[in-house]
């Protein structure tokens, strides 16, 4: 087992320069998804806004870190007085004609989100694909694509650069798109009543 030089271990653990790691790592972090958010098209948080108001109820289907994400938006939508469901769960109801699908997926290929959208599709409800990868299957086959241009665990040629982890950035650009469109609905349903929120929070945790 190798170890570092005296001199060079002092630099590598000192505090000061775990500091600096850490301020160039959010800088870097903070710069990537500044240039993802300014290639959004502008439509496409009142593209959400429209789908999630006009449905009955809303489901969502994600897997990995992206169901981590798409759970914490659900989570926001119960809070705000919207009917909501995640396929799998054992109280998930029967997914009917006009509700609203919703699934993440970087790649737009990942399996079980893009069969369960095939299965939406089929009975008639509407889906909403969010994905970094607009010629892929489920973009295709979504009634609505959400395009987020991040980086995916594809790394494909045509993703922006990053030196972050595969699909890192993707998820980001992701949790803050939905956090807006968040910020947004408690502003015009509850008026950013805290109170209001609150009593649909969780009491039994």
């Amino acid at each position: 087992m190798g170890y570092l030089p005296s001199a060079r271990r002092e630099v590598f653990f000192s505090e000061n320069s775990r500091e600096d790691r850490l301020a160039r790592a959010l800088d870097q972090m903070l710069g990537e998804l500044g240039g993802v958010f300014s290639r959004l098209a502008p439509e496409l948080a009142g593209t959400l806004l429209k789908e999630v108001e006009a449905a009955p109820r809303i489901f969502g289907c994600a897997v990995g870190r992206s169901g981590f994400i798409l759970r914490g938006f659900l989570m926001r939508l119960m809070h705000l007085g919207f009917p909501v469901f995640v396929v799998g769960e054992t109280i998930t109801p029967r997914l009917q004609p006009q509700d609203l699908l919703i699934v993440i997926s970087g790649s737009g290929e990942t399996a079980q989100p893009r069969e369960v959208l095939r299965r939406a599709n089929a009975v008639g409800a509407r889906t909403l694909a969010i994905t970094a990868d607009r010629d892929s299957t489920i973009a295709r086959e979504a009634h609505v694509v959400i395009h987020i241009p991040g980086t995916t665990k594809l790394t494909l040629e045509q993703e922006p650069d990053s030196v972050q982890c595969p699909g890192s950035l993707f998820e980001q650009a992701c949790f803050l798109f939905l956090e807006g469109v968040v910020l947004i609905l408690f502003k015009e349903r509850l008026d950013h009543n805290h109170q209001a929120m609150l009593a649909r929070h969780a009491d039994v945790e």
